[in-house]
């Protein structure tokens, strides 16, 4: 379930979001905060204050969709010096945050191995 690589535009909300928000909270902030059309079948993309969890928000034919990802250790390289509410990126650019990549230095995180959950 990943996003694919050949995206035109991935939108992500510079600022950090209250994660308390569900799709219908994350909607109206790709509305009335970054100023755009949730309908548009374009990915929205919302981090946490902590930069720990990623929430992607996309309208598909004929509802939402949310994935989320957790990082267990590390943070996700936020890019939040951009100007503006909302900065623009490429599929690519969106796996490669999603990965651990830095965007800006192309640095990763370490890989994690886990044997249980427990």
């Amino acid at each position: 379930m990943r996003p694919s690589n050949d995206l035109p535009a991935v939108y992500l909300c510079r600022e950090a979001v209250d994660f308390r928000k569900g799709i219908n909270g994350l909607a109206v902030l790709a509305e009335e905060v970054m100023d755009l059309d949730p309908f548009s079948e374009r990915l929205f993309v919302f981090c946490n204050r902590r930069r720990d969890r990623v929430r992607i928000l996309y309208w598909e034919r004929n509802g939402f969709c949310m994935w989320q990802k957790r990082l267990e250790q590390d943070r996700f390289f936020w890019p939040r010096r951009e100007a503006g509410t909302v900065i623009t990126w490429t599929g690519q650019q969106l796996n490669w945050l999603l990965d651990g990549i830095d965007v800006l230095r192309m640095q990763p995180h370490a890989r994690l191995r886990y044997r249980s959950v427990l």
